[in-house]
């Protein structure tokens, strides 16, 4: 294994130590630890073997930075779970999911600006904003319901819906409505996090949000059923794939 695959341990570890650091400010508990260690190891895994499988000789400034990201979606993810054994976690939660927001914005610039966008790299870009939103939206489902749940695992059941459904693995077009999509349903799934706004406000803006994802995952679909190829790819093919890419869900490059 060449040293560029052992780059995600790295920030693994460091992950580890803004546990620690978290821990001082709140009471992670046993539930946050596993989840925020769990999160850790298996991202940084599954970047690992994706650098593995394609060879790669340098982890790449944009990754560097959805590396930083996934960081941070880790120690969102032990205080979410934190908080869900009555810890108050709001005041490090928000800050930390904000900033995580914004890099979302700075590893695609990054990207493009030095020439290093990859497939790898979108597609650890979209996992690591797919699991932000399903965090977020477990985070929220005290205050709205457990229907938020809904706009964190629609990536999910695409991902599983590919598995049953082979011709669904196809390369879509890239669009960056997807982005845009991602983006909004991030801070409005933050903005209810608050727990600032009435009741009607956190119901429209998770209503709006999931309204725009199943828009945008609809349009993806339409799109696969109309260029849909049947048999092209079998069934073992498909789980294999699955398991070999970190996602195989609509993706934009970095």
């Amino acid at each position: 294994m060449s040293k560029v695959q052992y780059l995600p341990w790295w920030w693994a570890a460091g992950g580890a130590g803004a546990l620690v650091g978290a821990e001082l400010a709140v009471s992670l508990g046993p539930a946050g630890w596993a989840a925020g260690l769990a999160f850790l190891l298996v991202s940084s895994a599954l970047l690992s073997r994706g650098l593995a499988r394609r060879g790669a000789i340098r982890l790449g400034p944009a990754n560097a930075v959805t590396a930083t990201r996934s960081v941070l979606v880790g120690v969102v993810t032990a205080l979410t779970a934190a908080s869900l054994t009555g810890s108050a976690v709001a005041l490090l939660l928000l800050p930390l999911t904000s900033v995580a927001l914004v890099l979302d914005a700075v590893d695609g610039a990054v990207a493009r600006r030095t020439g290093t966008a990859t497939e790898l790299g979108a597609r650890f870009d979209m996992e690591v904003d797919a699991f932000l939103l399903l965090v977020l939206c477990v985070y929220d489902a005290r205050l709205v319901g457990g229907w938020v749940l809904a706009i964190g695992l629609m990536r999910y059941a695409f991902v599983v819906a590919g598995w049953m459904l082979p011709w669904m693995n196809a390369t879509l077009p890239p669009r960056y409505w997807r982005k845009v999509v991602t983006a909004a349903c991030g801070i409005a799934l933050t903005a209810v996090a608050t727990g600032l706004l009435p009741w009607a406000a956190n119901m429209s803006l998770v209503g709006v949000a999931l309204l725009l994802l199943v828009e945008s995952f609809g349009r993806d679909v339409v799109w696969l059923v109309r260029t849909a190829r049947p048999g092209r790819v079998s069934w073992g093919d498909a789980v294999n794939r699955a398991g070999d890419d970190l996602v195989s869900s609509p993706q934009d490059l970095d």
